[in-house]
């Protein structure tokens, strides 16, 4: 090979190399400008009883205050970091939820919740009860942007799925209304079915009482979602000491005469003594459920189950076991 060819071999090599290195010194300088670009995060507008809240459009970490969203949450497959407890019940989760929630931080009762350990789980979204808002809304405002859900039960008049409300409202929280309406007509049709059964009892008026540490009351045809659920959805008469609207209580003299066929009994965990004291009295056991050993012990979990899906199939289970 000559001199010249050799020089000129050299000179495209090194000229090659120069091409490539501005090639790559390009691309690198552009890179910067790529990544450094600010992506908003998604959100979203959302309207509740405080006003308006902006909340990202897709929520990894939700703190839930209310048994009824925790029992809204579970039901379109979606699991919280944080749930209030019951003190009532031992400061842990409501049993009837218990196994789904293994794992969830504990955040103090609904009332009184630990600030601090909900800063600690920098949750993106905070949901609370209107009837507990006045005392807690503020303090949690500060830490995450807090919906407050819930109305009073009267405000609804005669529309008896108002309890469904809030569910979808949380839902769209995760764009899956869809789901929670499905879960609803699986829902209403299992009720359904159930209602058929009781239907066809020739007796079926029943009482729903509450046993409490010094009294005995008897909860209203319309007073809260599980008395609808027992009483339209399912189709138990009431019976004439059932009041309409408003839970009330039964003196012993008065219980004689209670016309009931069936009884739930929801006894709280202090009214234990007095419970012992009904049974043992000549005017509860002239009851015809009492009689015909109708009464059916359960607990004050039915007051929670039966704002929520999964909740209201347990009762209509329970209820089921108890026409057998």
């Amino acid at each position: 090979m000559n001199k010249h060819r050799m020089m000129y071999l050299v000179f495209l090599a090194m000229l090659l190399l120069a091409v490539t290195a501005c090639g790559k010194g390009e691309g690198q300088a552009s890179e910067p400008e790529q990544t450094n670009q600010s992506v908003e995060k998604a959100t979203r507008t959302v309207t509740h009883l405080k006003g308006e809240a902006v909340v990202p459009a897709k929520i990894d970490k939700i703190v839930v205050l209310s048994a009824a969203y925790i029992d809204h949450l579970l039901t379109i497959g979606e699991k919280p970091v944080g749930v209030n407890v019951e003190t009532r019940y031992g400061g842990d989760y409501l049993p009837y939820l218990a196994s789904e929630l293994e794992g969830v931080e504990l955040v103090g009762s609904a009332d009184s919740p630990n600030l601090e350990a909900i800063v600690q789980l920098e949750p993106d979204v905070i949901l609370i009860e209107s009837r507990t808002a006045e005392n807690t809304y503020a303090q949690l405002e500060k830490i995450a942007p807090t919906l407050v859900l819930g109305t009073e039960w009267l405000e609804y008049g005669d529309d008896t799925a108002y309890w469904t409300a809030d569910l979808l409202k949380v839902a769209e929280l995760y764009d899956k209304v869809d789901l929670a309406k499905e879960k609803i007509a699986e829902l209403d049709e299992k009720t359904k079915q159930a209602s058929e059964k009781i239907k066809a009892l020739d007796n079926h008026n029943l009482a729903y009482l509450r046993v409490r540490e010094k009294n005995l009351q008897i909860y209203a045809e319309k007073g809260h979602p599980t008395s609808t659920l027992l009483y339209h959805d399912l189709g138990f008469s009431k019976t004439s000491s059932t009041p309409e609207e408003q839970r009330g209580e039964l003196s012993l003299e008065v219980i004689s005469g209670l016309d009931a066929h069936y009884i739930v009994l929801e006894v709280d965990p202090n009214g234990r003594d007095n419970l012992k004291s009904i049974n043992e009295s000549s005017f509860w056991n002239k009851v015809s459920a009492v009689q015909n050993n109708e009464v059916y012990e359960t607990d004050s979990f039915w007051l929670f189950k039966g704002w929520g899906v999964i909740g209201r199939g347990q009762i209509i289970d329970e209820v089921l076991k108890m026409m057998e």
